[in-house]
């Protein structure tokens, strides 16, 4: 009886307040997302995360169907599809699938927040380039979320010319989240930048050494503990520019560190993974 009681007077208290109710549940939600990325991030066995994470996918899925306008849900989902699409998905068809759905979500998030850069993203690069001055430290976690997305997109979408041409308008986006804040994401804009600026030799008008500064800046603002960062510059910068020493270096460091930094165990798992790849390998390239 007492249950029931309680049952009834809360169910009471929200059709007095429904929007109040909306907004713990909503929050509910998007905590319990959250949680789901914190638990995946800190998961030391990749193959359970390959397997599992559909799930949690679809439920995200599901929690966006009933709340189509929650940013910090369609966050989450852009997330999830995201880092799952870049650590296990090889098949390029399906790649590009979830891409799609990643880029969408964090696009969604982007137009609820930022309306006019978001319009503006599907214009001329230097109209993109003049919305930006909008984008404030309020908004970062919607635009670098939007940033990573669009830089994941083009990535699965290397074969197409159209997205590739889309690789200013990204670089530009993760410029100015540098220009807010260098130290988001533990310096994750200095990294993605080194990997966009690693794109060209110097022949064809690349500057290295630019990314190299950004490499080396994301190993400081990381403290080291996100092992990924030495992996991508040994892939993207030392092999660019023929260096064994640093390549190897990079790579032995990897190998010898700790994977389970909170945040970063399935991605040092899958680094150390990358780093015996590229090591046995360097004889070869090199």
């Amino acid at each position: 009886m007492t249950s029931s009681l309680y049952r009834l007077n809360l169910i009471a208290l929200c059709l007095l307040s429904l929007s109040g109710c909306a907004s713990m549940i909503s929050s509910a939600t998007s905590q319990m997302a959250d949680n789901i990325n914190l638990a995946i991030r800190n998961q030391d066995d990749p193959e359970t995360v390959r397997d599992g994470a559909p799930a949690y996918m679809l439920m995200i899925d599901g929690l966006i169907e009933g709340d189509p306008e929650n940013v910090d849900l369609l966050l989450a989902g852009s997330k999830l599809y995201g880092s799952y699409t870049s650590a296990f998905v090889v098949d390029p068809a399906r790649a590009q699938r979830l891409a799609d759905k990643s880029l969408a979500y964090a696009r969604r998030a982007l137009c609820l927040d930022l309306p006019e850069v978001c319009q503006a993203s599907s214009e001329k690069l230097n109209l993109y380039e003049a919305s930006l001055a909008s984008v404030s430290r309020r908004d970062l976690a919607v635009f670098y979320a939007y940033a990573v997305a669009w830089a994941g997109w083009v990535q699965v979408n290397a074969s197409d010319w159209n997205a590739v041409a889309d690789l200013s308008k990204v670089t530009a986006s993760f410029e100015r989240c540098l220009q807010i804040d260098e130290t988001y994401d533990d310096g994750g804009t200095h990294l993605y930048l080194g990997v966009l600026k690693s794109l060209l030799p110097p022949a064809l008008g690349g500057k290295p050494e630019l990314a190299r500064d950004h490499f080396e800046r994301a190993r400081s603002l990381s403290k080291g503990e996100n092992l990924m960062v030495n992996v991508l510059m040994a892939r993207h910068y030392a092999r660019l520019v023929y260096d064994q020493e640093l390549h190897d270096a990079l790579l032995l460091e990897v190998q010898a560190a700790r994977a389970d930094y909170p945040g970063y165990t399935l991605i040092n798992s899958l680094a150390k993974a990358e780093a015996d790849l590229l090591l046995a390998e360097s004889a070869d390239f090199f």
